[in-house]
């Protein structure tokens, strides 16, 4: 459903926030919990999350069982079986649904699933979805509402032209319960996919990686069996909350924060002036976490894991707002990321200029409260983020797509003292 928000600006948050389970980690385990014929079990799962609720319902318009826990973040998948039937709805507005064929054609030796959605920054098609479904022996035909795929999983050697997050998620998942061996060449292994690969090979699945980009799989030919898991803690989420109270001035406690997977972005910050009070796994920030000499201006290319990914990509954008001179972000893998920009900008006119693959803020220019429009997810949070920070109200068109990747952010963000309204479309 569509949704704005009014904020009055310059409000300071204060209080403590717990870092959900990881959004680009749990969409994807839930998927793989189809793959199984006995219970799965995940915790420290997002379950007010947005793209999740989505995925759960056309999940048991499948046919699957599906118990949410929201007191305890938790849900518990048992697929007895799964329905091929043509009438369910397919129009589900998530980028995942590619990952939900593997259990069907595991059952079925068929499956129709909705056509990819997500956010608008720039090429995100799906013919690496449908390159892993041939090379694993499988017809796909792509009908009116729905991708279909017939053929039962054999395993195979996949070699992606580029390195890919959501072609190695899929083919890691057809390849557990495939037929036969599977090597996949030019993976890309991100925290969240290796959260994938620690799932199932819980659930039986013998999966070996070398570094990486080269995954090997040992199929068994069938279905796996039950696990319980946890998502590891989102690192996007901590990133931004990290960067929201630097801007804002604000005191926070931030828990959860998964260190581990955040060295490089976190070194970025630091290079600019910015020094969090840490302990193993959270980070107290307040406003003499900046240097006295204000946030440094910076450079920095968004990349792959370890580095700045594109995800991370408009926090330091509008950091560089704040910053004492100019800043470049360069985004090569999505040039196109770039329309949240400026909408930035109408917060501070001749602030930012961009060009595909390349950001330039030039800080300290004052806020002004402003009416804006959200044009992908993460862009979206930075705009609430930017309403907070400046002055007067601001209105944010499309907020959905902010609220569609945080856990119950407006309950999060009630609870550090925020006022601010939500209106419904």
């Amino acid at each position: 459903m569509k949704a704005d928000m009014i904020i009055e600006g310059t409000q300071v948050p204060a209080g403590k926030v717990v870092v959900s389970g990881a959004k680009n980690s749990a969409t994807r385990l839930l998927a793989a919990a189809l793959t199984s014929a006995e219970t799965v079990r995940i915790r420290n799962f997002p379950t007010h999350l947005v793209d999740a609720v989505a995925k759960i319902r056309f999940m048991r318009d499948l046919g699957a069982d599906i118990e949410v826990d929201d007191a305890n973040s938790s849900v518990e998948i048992l697929t007895r079986n799964l329905s091929l039937r043509p009438d369910l709805d397919y129009n589900v507005p998530i980028r995942t649904t590619y990952l939900l064929a593997a259990g069907q054609l595991a059952r079925n030796g068929e499956a129709r699933i909705p056509y990819p959605g997500g956010c608008k920054i720039g090429n995100r098609g799906y013919d690496l979805h449908i390159m892993v479904w041939q090379a694993l022996g499988c017809v796909v035909t792509e009908e009116e509402n729905c991708i279909h795929i017939q053929g039962r999983l054999r395993g195979n050697l996949i070699d992606f032209p580029i390195s890919t997050v959501g072609g190695t998620e899929n083919a890691l998942i057809c390849a557990a319960v495939a037929m036969g061996d599977t090597e996949i060449r030019n993976a890309y292994v991100s925290p969240e996919v290796h959260d994938l690969i620690l799932l199932l090979r819980e659930m039986g699945a013998q999966i070996d990686n070398f570094g990486n980009s080269l995954i090997r799989v040992r199929g068994c030919g069938g279905l796996l069996r039950g696990a319980t898991f946890q998502v590891m803690p989102d690192r996007i989420e901590a990133l931004t909350w990290i960067i929201f109270a630097v801007l804002t001035g604000g005191e926070m406690c931030i828990e959860g924060v998964p260190f581990e997977h955040m060295q490089v972005p976190l070194l970025h910050l630091q290079d600019a002036g910015i020094d969090i009070f840490r302990n193993s796994s959270s980070v107290y920030v307040n406003a003499n976490c900046v240097s006295a000499a204000g946030i440094q201006p910076f450079e920095l290319a968004c990349g792959t894991h370890p580095g700045v990914i594109s995800d991370m990509q408009s926090f330091y954008t509008l950091l560089g707002m704040k910053a004492k001179g100019t800043s470049r972000i360069y985004d090569y893998r999505y040039p196109e990321r770039i329309a949240y920009a400026r909408e930035l900008d109408k917060f501070a006119p001749g602030s930012i200029e961009c060009e595909p693959g390349k950001i330039t803020t030039r800080g300290m220019k004052p806020l002004s409260g402003a009416r804006v429009t959200s044009t992908d997810l993460r862009g979206s949070m930075a705009l609430v983020m930017c309403a907070f920070s400046a002055e007067g109200e601001s209105y944010v068109e499309g907020v959905d797509l902010a609220l569609r990747g945080y856990n119950d952010l407006a309950g999060k963000l009630r609870s550090l003292g925020l006022n601010f309204q939500v209106i419904e479309a």
